[in-house]
């Protein structure tokens, strides 16, 4: 398979390097500045799984080609300039595999293309770039998850494992990928919206009660608009999201704060704002929620 990946950033980056080291044909869709470093510097990942270097074959919005599979992992306030980049990309059988947390980035895929075209994925990795624009991975967790919608085992998964085998990372074929999904979205949602609300840690916030009540009342909220929506997700769904967070390092940290820290723009709308429209729509009570979304906001409004 012909794979393009969307940028070579903490998440791209890796799992096409990954993907690359193992002899996939890989190509990376990036902005100019990034190809130049890259065309001066190469691709280095460096992890605790192994560290990897590649000279990355590399294209430009406006140059052309078809490719069988294109993996978009940006962030979110950044997909409606990535769809237009990688539109001309793709042809009708093209397969698209987006890891962004969340669920709305799927419906502007579905908009932008078949939604027979979109595969559901999530991945599970800490990664980012280093001022030498090599990407470093922070944790023990490489893990990439994706599958059919009907949880089908169909040819172009059967090819995709084919192209994944053996690969340097943990990658899971799902067969109820949409549950998977909103149970990832669940939890996300929630540590991002506490340790962004008070910007620490996990451990911190879980030494305190009132820090575990809020955590609690957000997982319950988030889990109110779920039923209320009827989206798939297991009854004990809250509870277990408490008790993941509950065995998290003292010292975590989520992206979304990491990226408060440096100054960056957050996910917040992408994130927060989609299940408060949602709850809104829904009529649900949400005023933990709303009160993330609301610091989110103050803080994007910079």
């Amino acid at each position: 398979m012909k794979f393009l990946i969307a940028g070579a950033g903490g998440v791209g980056g890796y799992i096409g390097a990954r993907l690359a080291e193992k002899g996939n044909d890989v190509t990376f869709l990036v902005r100019q500045k990034r190809a130049e470093q890259l065309k001066q510097t190469g691709l280095t990942v460096k992890s605790e799984k192994g560290d990897v270097s590649i000279n990355p074959a590399l294209i430009s919005a406006g140059d052309k080609g078809e490719f069988d599979a294109v993996i978009i992992a940006s962030k979110a306030y950044s997909l409606k300039q990535v769809i237009k980049d990688v539109n001309p990309f793709v042809h009708a059988s093209t397969v698209i595999i987006p890891f962004l947390n969340g669920y709305r980035h799927y419906n502007e895929l579905f908009d932008a293309f078949s939604k027979q075209q979109v595969l559901g994925g999530l991945c599970f990795i800490e990664s980012a770039l280093n001022e030498k624009g090599e990407i470093l991975h922070t944790s023990a967790a490489h893990r990439f998850v994706f599958g059919e919608w009907s949880g089908e085992r169909t040819e172009r998964i059967r090819e995709l494992e084919k192209a994944f085998a053996d690969v340097k990372a943990e990658v899971i074929v799902s067969t109820h990928i949409e549950k998977d999904i909103w149970k990832k979205y669940m939890f996300i949602a929630a540590q991002a919206g506490v340790t962004s609300l008070f910007q620490k840690p996990v451990g911190p916030i879980l030494d305190t009660e009132s820090g575990r009540n809020t955590a609690k009342r957000l997982f319950a909220e988030i889990g109110a608009i779920f039923r209320s929506d009827g989206v798939p997700a297991d009854p004990n769904l809250e509870e277990e999201s408490y008790r993941t967070l509950t065995s998290m390092s003292y010292h975590m940290k989520s992206s979304m704060l990491r990226d408060m820290e440096r100054g960056q723009m957050t996910e917040g709308d992408h994130l927060h704002g989609f299940l408060l429209e949602k709850a809104k729509r829904l009529s649900v009570e949400t005023p933990v929620l709303e009160t993330v979304c609301a610091n989110l906001q103050i803080y994007d409004a910079k």
